[in-house]
């Protein structure tokens, strides 16, 4: 039963007792409508029908526990009362009344029926309808959860005693009325109060969701957007993408994007996309700004676009023209520039609709008096400047400007002002007088993008209409819901008040002040009414890329066999099978690798088996995998004895045809997952034996041989070999000088691997049986070499016997070298080295690797993700396995960074390490140039060996600037040429070329910081310079100095804009025009001009720094 323990509006009406205040009308039960009126808020919705139903109890007190009322009709739908006298809780019986609203006979409805109803539950005096208590709510009724109500409707010792100014009892003789009024609303979206349980996008909506990563419901938004715009997601197909890596490949990435969101039937991942993005998984938990975004992603795809099928496509779709002038009033004389625009940015604060917000865009400002502008040929004049659009275009995107910087703050803040959008608008009244208005500029709104929450988090979703035909719908990461035009408007105008997903947030009678709505547009897009057949045309078969098609297929198919596979894996075992080949190419312990923390498993021939395959099948399989008649073959199973080794123990019986290979597992090695095999070939060429293996039966042991070569430093299997139990273990000598093809007497030693840690030498004269060799043991065996030549080895550093070999694969550890600096070394490599060699050892062998010299190396550990850590202090006393800290991940190889140094390790902590990053003459990020100098060094030092590893442009100054950056990222910080390295601060370290302009300057110019950021200049990026600003230059010259100064296009340099930022006062930046005189300007000591562009360096600073986004692929 499903229930709702809050008391909702519980109501008990009490007559007032001072006579001086107004009473409130107390309303009757029996008048319905007034009652309803006065108890039942508005939730905002149309009311389908409205029925009460009356119920008039008796004998209370003997009620039985459980009992329902009649059954009444309401919007199409039968209803009634469930009732419990003595509460439906597991509180103590007898406390409170339950009382519910049942759906009656929910059997019979139709499948997938729904009700959703509004209600008021009262109990009544049966004498005084005016005595009563009641409780309201609303629901959304299903066959899941078909009632709703209330556990604790009211006091139980309550509603039997008197109330006050002679009132009666609710219940008064036994007897009681309980009234129920039900409002059946209308449910024009199919969700209604939806708990979305088991809800199926693609079924109600014909679209799928977007996956959340963490925090991309930003990113998800645009996406739908960019995808329902059809006209764009056409011209995305058509960027040729065959040969590209979906990871790698920005333009491939969406298109698998898009395509899935087209056939899927679950909500899409974005996985994919943000890999090729370059963004690690810390990136998908950064939310950003949504125009950034786009415009960082349409540059991106617009460069993939030139000179394919899509070429200018984003341009026709998305790019209009507007004209900034200044026109003198009194003379013919006007100065004008011409913009391409993506997105129009519009102002929200004190803007009451989308259309003031476009007159504000194009005010016009008037220069006269202290202001007037100066023309250029007929001096100061009164002039008229604004900004005026030439063309819109198809599509529009218009961003709302929902956060600005407040100056009482001192911060960014969000606006939540009410601002109305309409869902069409004309917007030929802003268009030029020369503009072409043969089309039409009747604009109708195709989607709303939503921001909930304030400045410093909160959720993005999109509101679109995907064509004329199908209805709003709200993308919200992986669910797409039905919505109405009231949540697609209303509902996101923003402001105070009012209602909130259709429910009243406070009671009617509760006159406190609703909370200021923090859910509003943020985005709008537009299309022209006469392009939205053909930017929504429908898609068909030939829009969808062949390749793409067949791609994603294969990819579904494999990935649904791999879902079988894994649904299937308790059917399955797997089994593991060394064979005499794979035992000669072991070097370790045991006859393979399995399972040891420090070094990769062995690479065996492995067996996907159907535990209910019987054994002779599988022997039959692999013996045609190995190709060998299957009855010179037998298997035996390896068990994990006490003494922690994997050996062979018996070989599996052929005697009962239905034995299973799980049967074998479960009998034979119940411990182990896998089955663990060895692979026993008969030669049947030195024997005479009429049956294979007959010759070997029962009085012969398998043992397995190995070979210790001290010159190769290795320990490899050779082969098995059969002994009978009763000969001596010395008589393997001439077995071994055989097969190795040594001269009959060659001298040998001999020792049996007993476990890790003991390896013990063996008594020639004993038997087998006196040494307790059984199958599957392994006898190690080394040419014996004499007392001066263990002394050699040892003195090289060599392991001179087996018993120190064993120790060393005890010990090894398996640890990948990189180049802590990629520019300077690419090799990577791989060392096998002991836990117990010191550091100087270690140093040795990645010397002896690189061919360097060691004490010129320096190491760096690192962290648990594959960065460097910290640089290693040298420390003779310190261990490999100190140094690693190992991994406890199995068969995760330890890395270390090396470095090449040109000096000695030793002489290092006497030096400064500094990295300096080269900006050049044109405020690029050129190099990043590492220096060791002497702490005791200068600037002027410093800056005499960044010259010699930098190019000076030819006939410039030959001049260059050490600095750092200010914390806001605006100023230079000049350090001093007497300046000792030893004392400079932990900072990022920054050299330029002097511009020439800077050492001619004239003693009336000023010399100025200019600095970079994005939309708002607490967001700075790169790297700030010194310009040179003349009197009297208009800003048009300037800014061609400007474009000299930091080497853009003029493409590009039409993207910038450009500012006064100042600092007193926390002044909003002055933005400027053509005409304007930077030098006119009365700069204070923090005052700077500001370039206002999108960051692509990547290196972001400043008071309201977020990383850039930066798309590689």
């Amino acid at each position: 039963m499903v229930t709702t323990d809050s008391m909702e509006d519980v109501i008990s009406e009490k007559p007032e007792a001072a006579p001086v205040m107004e009473v409130e009308e107390t309303i009757s039960v029996n008048d319905h409508a007034a009652f309803a009126a006065k108890h039942m808020p508005d939730l905002g919705h149309e009311i389908a029908d409205l029925q009460v139903s009356t119920w008039r109890l008796t004998k209370w007190r003997t009620l039985e526990k459980k009992l329902t009322g009649p059954h009444f009709p309401c919007g199409g739908h039968n209803w009634r009362v469930l009732l419990f006298p003595s509460g439906n809780s597991n509180a103590p019986p007898n406390e409170a009344v339950s009382i519910y609203l049942d759906y009656a006979d929910p059997q019979s409805a139709p499948k997938g029926w729904h009700a959703c109803a509004q209600f008021a539950l009262v109990m009544s005096n049966p004498q005084d309808p005016t005595n009563f208590v009641v409780s309201h709510a609303h629901h959304r009724f299903t066959a899941e959860e078909c009632d709703w109500g209330f556990t604790r409707f009211h006091d139980l010792r309550k509603l039997f005693t008197p109330g006050e100014r002679g009132k009666g009892p609710i219940i008064e003789n036994e007897e009681t009325i309980i009234t129920v009024f039900v409002r059946v609303l209308v449910d024009p979206t199919g969700v209604l109060w939806h708990n979305f349980m088991h809800y199926d996008s693609k079924a109600e909506t014909g679209y799928v969701g977007l996956k959340n990563q963490g925090a991309t419901c930003y990113m998800n938004s645009l996406l739908q957007s960019l995808y329902c715009t059809r006209a764009f997601r056409k011209a995305v197909y058509q960027i040729p993408t065959e040969e590209d890596v979906p990871a790698q490949s920005v333009a491939l990435a969406l298109q698998r994007v898009f395509y899935n969101l087209q056939t899927s039937d679950q909500a899409v991942g974005t996985n994919e996309l943000t890999r090729s993005f370059g963004w690690t998984s810390l990136d998908s938990f950064m939310q950003h700004d949504v125009q950034e975004f786009n415009r960082v992603l349409q540059e991106k795809l617009e460069a993939k676009m030139k000179g394919t099928a899509a070429d200018g496509a984003i341009t026709k779709l998305f790019v209009g023209k507007m004209k900034s002038y200044i026109k003198c009033v009194n003379v013919d004389y006007e100065s004008s520039r011409g913009e391409d625009f993506y997105d129009i940015q519009l102002n929200v604060k004190a803007m009451k609709n989308l259309s003031e917000s476009f007159k504000d865009y194009i005010a016009v400002e008037t220069l006269e008096g202290e202001n007037k502008y100066m023309a250029e040929g007929y001096g100061l004049q009164d002039a008229k400047k604004g900004v005026i659009f030439e063309s819109f275009p198809d599509v529009l995107h218009l961003q709302l400007k929902r956060f600005e910087y407040d100056i009482q703050k001192d911060a960014m803040v969000k606006i939540n002002d009410r601002h109305e959008f309409p869902f069409e608008i004309d917007l030929e009244p802003y268009l030029s007088d020369t503009a072409d208005r043969s089309v039409s500029h009747l604009y109708r709104l195709h989607g709303v993008l939503v921001h909930s929450g304030d400045l410093h988090g909160g959720h993005y979703f999109a509101l679109i209409k995907p064509d004329r035909q199908t209805r709003w719908l709200k993308f919200d990461d992986d669910r797409v819901t039905p919505v109405t035009d009231k949540e697609v408007l209303d509902e996101n105008y923003g402001g105070d008040g009012g209602q909130l997903n259709g429910i009243v947030p406070v009671s009617q009678r509760n006159q406190v002040r609703a909370a200021r709505r923090m859910t509003n547009a943020y985005m709008l897009v537009y299309i022209r009414d006469s392009a939205i057949d053909t930017i929504l045309a429908p898609f068909t078969e030939n829009d969808t890329p062949a390749h793409l098609k067949q791609r994603l297929e294969d990819e579904r198919i494999q990935q649904e066999a791999k879902k079988r596979e894994r649904e299937e894996q308790h059917l399955y075992l797997t089994a593991k099978v060394i064979s005499d080949k794979s035992f000669t190419e072991h070097q370790g312990f045991d006859l393979a690798t399995f399972d040891d923390k420090n070094w990769p498993s062995s690479d065996l021939a492995t067996f996907r088996v159907l535990k209910l395959e019987t054994y002779a099948t599988f022997k039959g399989r692999v013996a045609k995998h190995f190709g060998v008649p299957e009855q010179h073959i037998r298997l035996w199973v390896l068990v994990n004895r006490q003494n922690k080794t994997v050996r062979p123990d018996t070989f599996v019986p052929e005697s009962e045809p239905t034995l299973t290979v799980e049967q074998v597992r479960n009998n034979m090695a119940a411990r182990q997952t896998d089955l663990r095999l060895y692979l026993d070939i008969w030669d049947p060429s030195p024997t005479k034996a009429v049956a294979p293996f007959a010759d070997v039966a029962g009085h012969h042991i398998m043992v397995f041989l190995k070979y210790f070569d001290v010159q190769k430093q290795t320990l490899l299997g050779v082969s098995k070999v059969y002994v009978p139990r009763t000969s001596k273990v010395g008589d393997l000598q001439g077995v071994i000088c055989e097969k190795m093809r040594w001269a009959p007497q060659t001298p040998i030693k001999l020792y049996e691997e007993i476990k890790p840690g003991m390896i013990e030498l063996m008594k020639p004269k004993s038997t087998f049986t006196q040494s307790e060799i059984q199958d599957g043991d392994i006898i190690c065996f080394q040419s014996e070499i004499t007392e001066k030549e263990i002394l050699e080895f040892e003195q090289q550093g060599l392991c001179p016997t087996p018993v120190q070999f064993y120790d060393f694969l005890q010990n090894r550890v398996l640890i990948h070298f990189r180049p802590k600096d990629e520019e300077k070394d690419h090799e990577e490599f791989d060392l096998v080295l002991s836990k117990k060699m010191n550091y100087e050892t270690l140093a040795n062998k990645v010397g002896e690797r690189l061919k360097h010299e060691p004490i010129k190396l320096r190491f760096t550990s690192s962290t648990a993700q594959g960065t460097p850590k910290a640089p290693l202090k040298r420390a003779l006393n310190q261990s490999v396995w100190d140094i690693i800290q190992p991994s406890y991940l199995a068969a995760q190889p330890s890395i270390l960074f090396y470095e090449r140094l040109d000096v000695s390790i030793i002489e290092l902590e006497t030096k400064r390490s500094l990295k300096v990053i080269w900006t050049g003459l044109h405020n690029k990020e050129e190099a990043t140039l590492p220096f060791l100098l002497p702490k005791t060094n200068t600037i002027h030092d410093l800056q005499d060996q960044v010259m010699k590893n930098v190019k000076l442009t030819p006939e410039t100054t030959g001049k260059i600037r050490i600095f750092c950056i200010t914390k806001d990222g605006r100023h230079q910080e000049v350090f001093s040429p007497s300046e000792m390295l030893g004392n400079l601060p932990d900072v990022e370290i920054f050299a330029e070329e002097v511009w020439r302009e800077e050492l001619e300057a004239r003693s009336e110019d000023k010399v100025i910081n200019v600095f970079h950021y994005s939309r708002d200049p607490l967001r700075s990026h790169g790297v700030p310079f010194r310009f040179v600003v003349k009197m009297g230059e208009k800003f048009v010259d300037t800014k061609k100095r400007l474009q000299e100064r930091i080497a853009v296009s003029d493409k590009e340099i039409a993207k910038y804009r450009f500012a006064l930022i100042q600092s007193a006062g926390f002044k909003q930046p002055t933005y400027l025009e053509d005409d304007d005189v930077v030098y006119d300007h009365k700069f204070a000591t923090d005052d700077v001009l500001g370039l206002d562009h999108v960051d692509k360096s990547g290196r972001s600073r400043g008071l309201g720094a977020e990383k850039a986004i930066v798309i590689k692929g």
